[in-house]
C-alpha cells in the first residue's frame, strides 16, 4: 500500500465498491480498507464443507431488482461476469391447510393468485398499482437516487401535484393500518406485511403506510446472481481494479486522521500512516466511525452525543439454516400447485397478519417466536451452487439478538433450534425427510460477529425510526453523506436509502463526492429538486 491517495473508503462492503469505481473512472487514485479477508461485505458465498462443491450465500441472496439500478449500467457488471436470474414465479406463501399466494413477475398471474384468496383483494392490488406506478417512476425512485432533500422542502415539493398529494396522504399511515384499511383476507395481508417487513420497517410505525403500494406498484421483483451473491462483489471489485482502484483486505485500522477539523487519513493497527489528499469516506456504522476511529475529544460539540443515539432494528437479526441435499425440496401442497416446486422464495407459517405482532413481542423478551421462515433453493436455478445432480437450501428467520436477555446463549442453543427448524420446515416439505445430506446455522450473534457494522446482528446497520430516514439518516447534520468534519464522508447503509442490496447509499455518496471536487458527469441525475417539481 502507498502512503498517499486522493482518497480512502473505509469498508468494503457493495455500496464501498459502487463508490469507488465511480471515482475511480473518474480518475481519482482510491484505496479501499477492509479488515475482513474478502470483499463484498453481505455478498457473501461460502462452499461448505471446504472443497464439496455446496455453495451457500450465507447472507445475502434474494437481490430485488438490481439489474435496474442506475449504476449495473453505468459499471457495465455485465462485462464483468455478473449474471442475474429472475425467476417467473418470483415468491409463494404456503398456508397450512396448502393453499399458496403466489406473486409472479407477470402482475397479471399475481392479480389471478390475489384473486383466488379474495376477489376483492384482487381488485385493490390492480387499483393501487396503478395508481403508485407513476408516484414510484417519478417521485420514489428518482428519491431513492439522489442526495435527499430536507423534509420541509420535500412536503412543500410533493403537494403541488396530485401524486405527490396521494404519497403524502398514504404516507401518514403505518403500514398495518394501510392494509387493513384496504385488504380483507388474512393471508393477503400477512403476505403485504411480509415484504414491507423484509425493510425492517416496524409496522406500528406511521409515515410509512406508502412502502405496501410503491412495492406492489414497483416492478421490481427478486433476484439471485449467478455463480452466488459474490459474483457481484467480484464484479464490482473488477470494474475498481480496471480503474486504478485499490482494495487492501486484512487491513485492521486504529484511527482516522483528523487535522484542523479535516479528515486527512488514516492509522493502521501497525502504525502506519496513509493519507488522503481530498477525501476519507466510511461505510461503518456511525459509532465505528466517530467514536472508535474518531474518539469524542475530537469530534464537533454535539456530534458524539449523536452518534452514540443512533438506534438499530429491533428486529432485523436473522437466524439462518443451511442444507444440503440430495433431492430439491417437494412442497406438499405443490400437489394441486405444481409451479410452486419452482418458487425462487418460499413463505412458510405465516397465515394471518397477528404473527407479526407476536415477532414484535418475542424479540422484545428476547424469546423465540413461533417460527414464521422464508427461503429457497438456489439450485434449483442454477446448478452451479452445488456438485452435479445435488442441491443446497436455506430457510431465515426473524429471532431475537440478546436470547433471554444475552446474545452469548445463542453459541448453545442454535443447533437444537436448527433442529427445530428442519422439524418445521419438513411439515410443509416432506421431502426433506431421508434427502439431508448435511446442515449448519448462524445466529444473529453469529451475525455481529463477521460484520461488525451490523450491530445488534441488524443487517441494515440502523433503523428508519427515531426520526432517522431521508435527510436525517444517519442524523441531523449528516444526512445528505457529508459529515460536520470536512473532507469526512459517509457510503454506507447508515445514510439514506437504507439497508439491503441496493448499492444506492454508495452512488448517492459518489454523486456528492465528485461534485465537491468539482467533477460532473453524463451518469449523474439531474437535480432532484426541479424533477419533484415537476412530477
Amino acid at each position: 500500500m502507498q502512503d498517499q491517495y486522493d482518497g480512502i473508503i473505509l469498508g468494503a462492503g457493495h455500496n464501498s465498491l459502487v463508490l469507488q469505481a465511480y471515482l475511480s473512472k473518474a480518475g481519482l487514485k482510491t484505496v479501499c480498507l477492509d479488515r475482513r479477508s474478502v470483499a463484498g461485505g453481505g455478498l457473501t458465498t461460502v462452499e461448505w464443507p471446504a472443497d464439496s462443491g455446496f455453495l451457500h450465500n450465507t447472507h445475502s441472496f434474494f437481490h430485488r431488482g438490481l439489474t435496474s439500478m442506475p449504476w449495473f449500467s453505468d459499471l457495465e457488471l455485465d462485462r464483468h461476469g455478473v449474471r442475474y436470474l429472475t425467476p417467473e414465479l418470483n415468491v409463494a406463501l404456503v398456508t397450512e391447510d396448502d393453499r399458496v399466494l403466489m406473486w409472479w413477475s407477470d402482475f397479471e398471474r399475481t392479480h389471478e393468485s390475489f384473486a383466488r384468496f379474495c376477489p376483492a383483494d384482487a381488485k385493490k392490488l390492480r387499483e393501487w398499482v396503478t395508481r403508485f406506478r407513476p408516484i414510484v417512476q417519478n417521485i420514489l425512485v428518482p428519491e431513492a437516487q439522489s442526495p435527499p432533500l430536507p423534509a420541509n422542502q420535500r412536503r412543500d415539493l410533493l403537494s403541488q401535484s396530485e401524486d405527490g398529494q396521494l404519497l403524502l396522504r398514504v404516507s401518514e399511515l403505518s403500514p398495518i393500518e394501510f392494509v387493513q384499511r384496504e385488504f380483507t383476507h388474512p393471508v393477503i395481508q400477512a403476505g403485504l406485511l411480509f415484504f414491507n417487513g423484509l425493510r425492517e420497517v416496524d409496522l406500528r410505525c406511521r409515515g410509512f403506510g406508502h412502502h405496501i403500494p410503491a412495492l406492489l406498484a414497483s416492478g421490481r421483483v427478486a433476484q439471485m446472481c449467478e455463480h452466488g451473491s459474490k459474483r457481484l462483489a467480484e464484479g464490482l471489485a473488477s470494474v475498481v481494479q480496471q480503474h486504478g482502484g485499490e482494495i487492501h483486505l486484512n487491513a485492521e485500522l486504529r484511527r482516522i486522521l483528523v487535522e484542523a477539523g479535516s479528515a486527512v487519513g488514516v492509522e493502521m493497527a501497525d502504525g502506519s500512516l496513509v493519507r488522503a489528499r481530498k477525501f476519507v469516506a466510511s461505510s461503518l456504522n456511525p459509532q465505528q466511525t466517530f467514536l472508535d476511529l474518531i474518539g469524542e475529544t475530537s469530534l464537533p460539540n454535539g456530534l458524539a452525543e449523536k452518534a452514540r443515539g443512533y438506534s438499530y432494528n429491533l428486529v432485523a437479526p436473522l437466524f439462518a439454516l443451511n442444507l444440503n441435499l440430495a433431492e430439491p425440496p417437494c412442497y406438499r401442497a405443490s400437489e394441486k400447485n405444481p409451479e410452486l416446486n419452482r418458487a425462487l422464495m418460499t413463505i412458510v407459517g405465516l397465515d394471518r397478519p397477528g404473527a407479526f405482532e407476536s415477532i414484535v413481542n418475542h424479540h422484545e423478551s428476547g424469546a423465540i417466536p413461533p417460527p414464521v421462515m422464508w427461503g429457497s433453493c438456489p439450485t434449483l436455478f442454477d446448478a452451479s451452487q452445488a456438485p452435479q445432480g445435488f442441491h443446497t437450501a436455506f430457510m431465515w428467520e426473524k429471532l431475537p439478538f440478546r436470547l433471554r436477555g444475552n446474545p452469548e446463549n445463542w453459541d448453545n442453543e442454535k443447533r437444537r433450534h436448527g433442529e427445530e427448524l428442519l422439524a418445521f420446515w419438513t411439515k410443509y416439505a416432506p421431502s426433506l425427510e431421508g434427502t439431508v445430506i448435511d446442515s449448519f446455522t448462524a445466529s444473529p450473534r453469529d451475525i455481529e460477529r463477521e460484520f461488525h457494522n451490523m450491530k445488534d446482528g441488524d443487517l441494515l446497520v440502523g433503523s428508519f425510526s427515531n426520526g432517522q430516514i431521508g435527510f436525517n439518516r444517519p442524523f441531523a447534520g449528516a444526512g445528505q453523506y457529508r459529515t460536520p468534519i470536512k473532507q469526512l464522508y459517509l457510503c454506507g447503509s447508515c445514510c439514506h436509502p437504507g439497508g439491503n442490496i441496493t448499492g444506492l447509499p454508495g452512488y448517492n455518496s459518489a454523486q456528492v463526492i465528485l461534485r465537491d471536487l468539482g467533477f460532473d458527469a453524463p451518469w449523474m441525475p439531474s437535480s432532484l429538486e426541479g424533477r419533484l417539481a415537476n412530477c
